[in-house]
């Protein structure tokens, strides 16, 4: 009989490493590979329209890389329903990409969560909405109702407040609660609340299904609004910068070719509507797309400076940012200045 004495664990750890670098140079004569390929880069995103030029970009990039037969570059939509749970899948690393609140950004950056916008996804795409046999048509009218927002990092905050400070208001005028967005016409049609303020398509599909209204748009009240900003890693920004180009050419032609023609607009409706993206009812999101036309628009994503420093005053002012963040901590500009905007063959 063989005595087997227990090893140290420095023994243990020198064996492991052994075994594993004999197993490495044996794979490739066993005809296995030595590595799996790397594969596509997951984008985190909201089946929200604000949103709408990451499904296009994905897709626009898979037709590419079928044509070519290439994957040189590869982009994977992973939906989700309320912005925690794609703040929590990119601070710990779960997902490098992400479309994001522009001030929840502003806040991970500022307690030195690894992360910098590189695009901006679209402008304006906000409403508030109250129920169509209420009596409510100003913002004085609200008072002590209950009004559900996504976030209080969310710039549908940010615009609540603004609307109602035009009125000599407060948020402590109003009831606020948080609430995911796919929730809200819900809780209104059961009159859980009293209105919401959130991105579209969700004031679109209870205005559509008749028992919500508009009280107010911001395509009529902020013309330069931005909210969901394209986000990644710096890590990704490290290793792979080419990549990350090629994203945000991606998202910046899919905003110049959403805002070309109606017809890019449907294409949109019927990509996003799938599955694989939103996995809605597309006549609500054509709904988005038609009424009006400049409901939501993707044509302009310039970072212009002066408007994220507004954005970050805003919410030093709402509380939820306690001091102000400098523009280069949470921005990385140089992607948009080198952009080739990509076509977009769907």
């Amino acid at each position: 009989m063989t005595l087997e004495l227990p090893e140290s664990p420095s023994t243990g750890l020198a064996r492991r490493q052994l075994l594993r670098g004999a197993l490495a140079g044996a794979l490739p004569a066993l005809g296995l590979p030595a590595a799996a390929a790397p594969g596509p880069l997951v984008v985190g995103g909201l089946p929200v329209t604000c949103n709408l030029t990451l499904p296009v970009a994905c897709m626009a990039r898979a037709t590419s890389n079928k044509a070519a037969g290439s994957k040189a570059f590869e982009f994977e939509y992973s939906k989700y329903n309320g912005w925690p749970e794609i703040k929590e899948s990119l601070m710990t690393g779960r997902i490098q990409a992400a479309y994001m609140l522009a001030p929840l950004v502003m806040d991970l950056a500022d307690k030195r969560i690894p992360v910098k916008i590189v695009s901006l996804g679209h402008r304006s795409g906000a409403v508030i909405m109250v129920r169509t046999d209420s009596p409510y048509k100003k913002f004085k009218d609200l008072a002590g109702k209950r009004i559900a927002i996504p976030s209080r990092f969310a710039v549908d905050f940010l615009f609540l407040r603004k609307m109602l400070a035009a009125e000599g208001m407060s948020p402590k005028d109003i009831q606020i609660i948080e609430m995911p967005p796919p929730d809200m016409p819900a809780a209104l049609f059961a009159k859980a609340v009293d209105g919401y303020c959130t991105g579209e398509p969700f004031g679109a599909a209870a205005q559509k299904a008749g028992y919500a209204k508009p009280l107010r748009m911001t395509r009529d009240e902020w013309r330069n609004y931005i909210c969901c900003v394209l986000t990644v890693r710096e890590e990704l920004i490290k290793e792979n910068r080419p990549l990350v180009q090629n994203l945000v050419d991606h998202v910046q032609g899919a905003g110049n070719w959403l805002d070309q023609q109606a017809a890019n607009r449907e294409k949109a409706i019927q990509i996003a509507a799938g599955r694989k993206f939103f996995n809605q009812d597309p006549n609500i999101l054509r709904f988005v797309m038609e009424n009006p036309t400049d409901r939501v628009t993707y044509g302009d994503l310039r970072m212009i400076r002066a408007e994220f420093d507004e954005l970050m005053q805003l919410s030093v002012e709402a509380g939820t940012l306690k001091a102000p963040v400098s523009y280069e901590k949470y921005v990385d500009e140089s992607f948009v200045k080198a952009a080739k905007v990509a076509p977009i063959p769907i």
